[in-house]
This record gives C-alpha cells, structure tokens and sequence, in this order.
C-alpha cells in the first residue's frame, strides 16, 4: 500500500483565531469535506469587508490582520476554549484579554485591544469575524494542510540556520517524506489508518515564513531563498478529506497506489 512505510504523523496542531497562536492537538476529527476542527473559525478584519456570517464567503488574507504583513501578531499568545468560546490573549507575559467570542461584549472587548495595541497595522477599525462553519483560510477550499519535516530540514541546510516548522503555520507535520517529496503527491491520496486526505494543491509560501514565530522577529528570506535554490516557492501541500476519522500522533501516513486510490 505504501510507498514510504514509516512516514507518520509527528505533530497536529490548529489555528482558531486567523494570524494568532497555533494550537498543538494529541488527536483531531476529521470531517469529509472540511478543516481540522475550529480552525480558523474567526479572523480580525483589518478594514471593512463587508463579510456576511449568514452568507460567507473567502477573503484573501490582505483583508485580516495576519503574520505576512503583521509579524507583531507573534508576541502575542492566545489560547481559544471550545466550551466556553473564551479567547484569552497574553502579551509580555500578563493577560491582556479574555472574553467570550460568543458574545458581542466579548468581541468588543478584543477589539478594542486590537485598536489600542495595533493602530499601526490596522486600516480601519478591528472586527472579530465569525463564519458559523466557515474557515478563513488562506485558500478558499476547505482543506488541511501539511507540511514534510524533511523539506523544513532542507530548507535549514539552505538558510545555514535552524527554521521553526510552525514558520509554515500546518495543521499535519510528517516525518519520514524524503524532502520534496510531497510536492509530487498531487492528486495522490494519503491513508491514515481509516482516513482518505485527496492530496489538491501545493502551498506556495509567502512572506509569513520569514517571521520567527517565538521572537516575532522578521530574520529570514524564505520564499526568495526557495525561489532561488529550487526555482519556485512552494514547500507544503494542502489536502481535502475525502474520508474521516480521528488522527492521532504518531499514526502511519501511507500513500495510496493510483490504482487503489
């Protein structure tokens, strides 16, 4: 079945709020047809767009505060609680915020940190968006992305330096992909015990990945270093779930033959 027979899941992790904290995961449900569970749920416009929830549709990322022009974003830790919907930000090691997303109060009450701490960044006044299902991904299908922890390996060969895999923002870290590999997967469909990933797009990377995400500091060059190396900018791939389950670390990713899959 497989053609590379330990490549296994190494890390999961969510993003609940657009250019905020990731989230690592030790499991997560996956739906056919959908993200990785509340990620992306909501984003902060930066400016208005004139976004329905009762009709939603994609934005480009230029539209939210988000670590490709916002590096800032990166000092700031956030943690999201499902139950509560309560969104608690920390900055310099003190709580800033923490406020129900479910409510207007609580949405005010993060806007108006946003207003007073990003003025700069921002082009009109912040507004936390909720989709009700909606993903503001930075594609406008409903995929997970993943990232080969090889390719992030080449990629510190070509910089001379280490490179945080979370530069890459995944939702699925993979170990044992020789690096590149994924880049051929296109229209490849991956197993994970019982779950089908349809492998649909590579990810071109953006100035994102140049921002350190622990110091926030904007100290790399890597679409123009893949550019340069490889002749393009794409490390990554994005796959829609064809098949759900639960995905744990540590679990086998398999690549179906085309014949199987």
């Amino acid at each position: 079945m497989s053609e590379i027979s330990n490549a296994a899941v190494t890390a999961l992790y969510r993003y609940p709020v657009k250019g905020l904290s990731a989230e690592p995961l030790q499991h997560a449900m996956l739906t056919p047809g959908e993200t990785v569970s509340g990620d992306r749920s909501y984003a902060i416009e930066n400016g208005p767009t004139g976004f329905d929830p009762a009709v939603p549709r994609y934005f480009p990322k230029s539209r939210f505060l988000m670590l490709m022009r916002d590096e800032r974003l990166a000092t700031l830790h956030s943690r999201y609680d499902d139950t509560s919907r309560v969104l608690t930000i920390r900055t310099g090691g003190k709580e800033a915020v923490r406020a129900d997303l479910g409510t207007a109060e609580g949405r005010a009450a993060v806007e108006r940190f946003f207003a007073a701490n990003f003025s700069q960044e921002l082009r009109g006044p912040p507004q936390i968006l909720v989709g009700n299902g909606h993903s503001f991904s930075d594609v406008a299908r409903k995929v997970v992305s993943i990232i080969n922890l090889e390719s992030v390996a080449a990629i510190e060969k070509m910089v001379g330096q280490p490179v945080h895999p979370l530069r890459f923002r995944a939702n699925l870290y993979v170990r044992c992909w020789p690096a590149w590999s994924e880049l051929d997967l296109l229209e490849r469909t991956l197993a994970i015990g019982d779950i089908r990933l349809k492998v649909v797009k590579r990810i071109v990377r953006c100035t994102a990945t140049n921002v350190d995400p622990e110091t926030a500091a904007r100290d790399l060059d890597i679409p123009r270093t893949l550019m340069r190396t490889l002749g393009h900018c794409d490390c990554g791939v994005y796959a829609e779930v064809v098949t759900g389950g639960t995905i744990r670390i540590d679990d086998k990713v398999e690549t179906l033959p085309e014949s199987l899959a």
